[in-house]
């Protein structure tokens, strides 16, 4: 099945469908219609996979999904234009530019915490550069799964995107197949498996994984604020986001303030009985579920702790004085446990977040610049935000993505298109000026070597159409200015001569 679906999307998209921008603007609009006409099926399908609040999903997921697609057919024209590059002397006579162009057939792997955000972004930038692509949804967010298949064919061209439903055998089976790219969105581990197959075909990656995300709070910052943003960072999803603070890095002296602050904002989001609220989650299955109860054993919660396995909850939990070593600081948590590790100063916390593998995202508490410069200076990570946490993710202009064991590529916005796009270099020159070209053929002797040379070594020229304008703009501008002195002499001339007239009547 997964090799019909591959084949017949290989022949489609090879007989040019995709290349004309009015099909993709076409196709994004129809996508863009899906979410907007389909939006409650869409959070009762979340409600059902991880208890999700009907408010959380459009905030969550839908809001920003409908700005990429919103700003890809804004953009698309602008994007798929071929991209002027500067010349040197050889070539100043000649059309030389980048031409994003299509790389084929795209396989799409999704993951179950963000279902449609993560998997329908990168299919717009697919859509958008050109390609056709083979969405493959999370089978662990089971009903959202089975929605994206029934609703995708009827809004999209189905030869160009067919979505494969289906567990590990049906994903290993595709990924014996040959894509042109592989968008990966999940676990480390999954991830070292997929690169491993499209190893065998040099077929690219990008890999969206995840790890360990640091949060610094600095004892100087303002806790109660600071406190808040934690709390929703991680709480949200019931603390099944890749990017939400894994863990927090503070002075012992403010530790007891981080926990009262973290209490009462739990009390504040999820009141006495997060189990009640509407606004709080479930852990997807009870593989997860016993997974992170597991990584609880053998610490006492100084914030909740309490579960139920028949509805798969987990209290907001809060564990303090976290040993650097332990199995909790050796995993991604990937649910609602927050171990606090206390560090001696800011030189203990770049130390320690520096030892571990580098983060999908950092986050910063602090109120001072120099020190929040040092940290950002002195670390490395995917993203970073300061004074908050996971809003990066939220801007198309910044490209989001992963650095070393959290991943490889970006995307978001013209990011993915770039992503997903072949950049071909292109130079055109006539078949005229052949004496231009004589110093570069043999025979060669000194003079002529000295010439190719000299030319070779020629600073590049920008003529951009960007050039062109100020080029415009300063030479109108300096007509202007020449236009106003010559006036202005003229005038200053007039009435020296009318002096000298009226002088001369006068005597």
């Amino acid at each position: 099945m997964e090799r019909q679906a591959l084949q017949r999307t290989r022949e489609v998209f090879l007989s040019g469908r995709t290349r004309p921008l009015e099909f993709r603007l076409q196709q994004l609009k129809a996508l863009l219609t899906m979410i907007t006409e389909r939006q409650t099926e869409i959070c009762t399908a979340l409600k059902q996979d991880i208890n999700r609040s009907q408010y959380d999903t459009p905030l969550l997921e839908l809001i920003g999904l409908e700005n990429e697609i919103n700003l890809a057919i804004e953009k698309l024209a602008e994007w798929a234009a071929p991209r002027p590059v500067e010349k040197n002397i050889l070539t100043i006579s000649d059309e030389v530019y980048i031409q994003p162009e299509p790389l084929g057939v795209v396989l799409i792997i999704g993951a179950w915490n963000y279902p449609w955000a993560v998997t329908l972004t990168p299919l717009v930038g697919a859509i958008a550069a050109g390609n056709a692509a083979v969405v493959k949804p999370s089978e662990l967010s089971e009903y959202s799964s089975l929605l994206l298949r029934a609703l995708l064919p009827r809004y999209l061209d189905q030869d160009l995107y067919p979505v494969v439903l289906g567990g590990v055998s049906e994903t290993q089976e595709l990924l014996k197949q040959r894509f042109d790219h592989i968008f990966y969105t999940g676990s480390s581990s999954v991830g070292r498996a997929v690169m491993e197959a499209a190893a065998r075909h040099l077929t690219p990656v990008t890999l969206e994984l995840g790890g360990k995300s640091p949060c610094y709070i600095d004892k100087n910052c303002d806790l109660r604020v600071a406190c808040r943003r934690i709390t929703w960072g991680k709480f949200a999803n019931c603390g099944q986001t890749c990017i939400a603070p894994d863990y927090i890095l503070c002075e012992p002296c403010i530790q007891s303030r981080v926990v009262e602050g973290i209490r009462q904002t739990l009390l504040e989001f999820y009141g006495a009985d997060p189990k009640c609220s509407p606004d709080y989650g479930r852990i997807v299955n009870q593989h997860h579920f016993n997974r992170v109860m597991g990584l609880m054993q053998g610490y006492t919660a100084v914030l909740g702790g309490q579960s139920d396995a028949s509805q798969r909850y987990i209290a907001p939990t809060v564990l303090k004085d976290v040993p650097p070593h332990s199995r909790l600081m050796q995993e991604e948590i990937f649910g609602p446990l927050l171990p606090i590790v206390t560090v001696s100063d800011m030189d203990d916390a770049i130390r320690f977040i520096n030892e571990r593998e580098k983060p999908l995202a950092l986050y910063v508490f602090c109120s001072d610049k120099k020190a929040v410069k040092r940290m950002l200076d002195e670390t490395t990570s995917g993203g970073v935000t300061v004074n908050d946490v996971m809003m990066h993710y939220t801007l198309s202009s910044l490209p989001f993505g992963g650095v070393g064991q959290s991943g490889m590529g970006r995307y978001h916005g013209k990011h993915t298109f770039d992503q997903l796009s072949h950049q071909r270099a292109c130079l055109v020159r006539s078949l005229g000026m052949e004496s231009v070209n004589l110093a570069r053929y043999p025979p060669q002797d000194r003079k002529r070597a000295r010439r190719v040379r000299m030319a070779l070594r020629s600073p590049m020229i920008d003529l951009s159409k960007r050039t062109y304008v100020w080029a415009v703009t300063a030479t109108v501008l300096a007509l202007g200015l020449l236009i106003a002195l010559m006036v202005i002499l003229l005038i200053a001339a007039g009435l020296n001569c009318t002096c000298w007239y009226w002088r001369g009547f006068y005597n």
